[in-house]
């Protein structure tokens, strides 16, 4: 016996309807990008335990050898999302690819090698500011600081009121950010400082265009997924049919402009399952 069908779901406008009608016709013209926390692995209260959803892997490896190419695009630096993925050696994934840090680190599954620019000299600089800055407001304690190389996070979601510390915090760190010539990146529950010039917008699109895809889907769960939205909007507008998905609710910026909002991370990997059946069928 075959695996059981899955229903794909129907996005709710005429774009993310034509985006797929597209994505169904032609597969192996089309790219599949996602984020990685909150779209293919479930948000926890510690980031380092964050892991694949265990029906994603499966469902991308059943995609991949569809498609023109599948990449996640994440904030978190490329060795990490591998690992905390599980993307490494899989079957079916040999030509994924990793876009980490915004795009600013690349792993590729065909080398297994991650490559990367020079740090931005005011990551540094401002790290070693913020113990200090954090000391010196009570609604900081229980935040945790997520190092990341070509950047780094507060989280707040360990805070005794993470909403409270999440809003004290936002204004101090953005001038942090500025005095270093970086920018302040807000999600759920955390506060990214990192380079300018690298979004997951500007990531998206140069591999879109590096692949040759017709097509574009785009996977995401929070704010700084936006960029990559706006991104699949101007390959729309160019001609390439396009599909934006949220993985989740909470973030109203995103699930509205959205064409197929989905309840999270599981449901997503079942999308990504409905798919690859769906496409293995033409």
């Amino acid at each position: 016996m075959g695996s059981p069908e899955i229903p794909l779901p129907s996005p709710s406008t005429p774009a993310g309807a034509e985006g797929l009608a597209a994505f169904l016709a032609r597969p192996a013209k089309a790219v599949v990008a996602l984020d990685f926390d909150g779209t293919l692995a479930d948000i926890v209260p510690d980031p380092e335990q964050a892991r694949a959803h265990p029906r994603a892997v499966p469902a991308l490896a059943a995609l991949a050898p569809h498609v023109a190419s599948i990449a996640v695009v994440t904030g978190r630096p490329a060795e990490v999302a591998v690992r905390f993925g599980g993307f490494a050696g899989v079957p079916g994934l040999e030509h994924l690819v990793v876009l980490g840090h915004y795009g600013a680190e690349r792993w590729d599954a065909a080398t297994g090698t991650v490559s990367a620019p020079a740090p931005h000299p005011g990551v540094s600089a401002a790290r070693a500011e913020l113990p200090g800055l954090l000391d010196g407001f009570a609604a900081s304690r229980g935040t945790w600081i997520e190092e990341k190389g070509q950047a780094f996070a507060v989280h707040t979601r360990r805070a005794t009121d993470p909403q409270a510390a999440f809003d004290t915090l936002r204004t101090p760190l953005a001038a942090l950010a500025t005095r270093h010539g970086l920018v302040l990146e807000p999600g759920r529950m955390v506060l990214e400082l990192r380079p300018p010039g690298v979004d997951k917008g500007v990531a998206l699109t140069e591999y879109v265009h590096e692949s040759g895809a017709e097509t574009v889907l785009y996977a995401g769960d929070d704010l700084g997924d936006l960029p990559a939205y706006a991104a699949v909007d101007t390959l729309r507008a160019n001609g390439h049919p396009g599909l934006l998905v949220c993985s989740g609710t909470e973030v109203p910026e995103l699930s509205t402009r959205s064409d197929l909002t989905l309840p999270g991370p599981a449901a997503v990997a079942d999308f990504l399952a409905a798919l690859a059946q769906a496409v293995s069928r033409t």
